[in-house]
């Protein structure tokens, strides 16, 4: 497969789980007190909401990398 067109499928497959998806999340660790050795945290979720749109790009973008790819033979 050519590297144009494997950029392009890359490109089909996240715009796809992106809208299907629509939003992932991830957690991190703060610090809410430190009183000399003894440290206090809290683990706070963060959510990215993921716009339609850039799933539908995502895929034509994909779909137009796959054919430039294979016409250029």
């Amino acid at each position: 497969m050519k590297p144009l067109s494997l950029i392009g499928l890359v490109l089909v497959v996240v715009g796809v789980a992106a809208l299907a998806l629509g939003r992932f999340s991830y957690t991190t660790e703060e610090k809410v007190l430190e009183v000399g050795p003894i440290v206090a945290t809290a683990d706070q979720e963060h959510t990215v909401d993921i716009p339609d749109i850039a799933g539908i790009l995502a895929v034509v973008a994909g779909l137009a990398l796959i054919v430039v790819g294979r016409r250029r033979a």
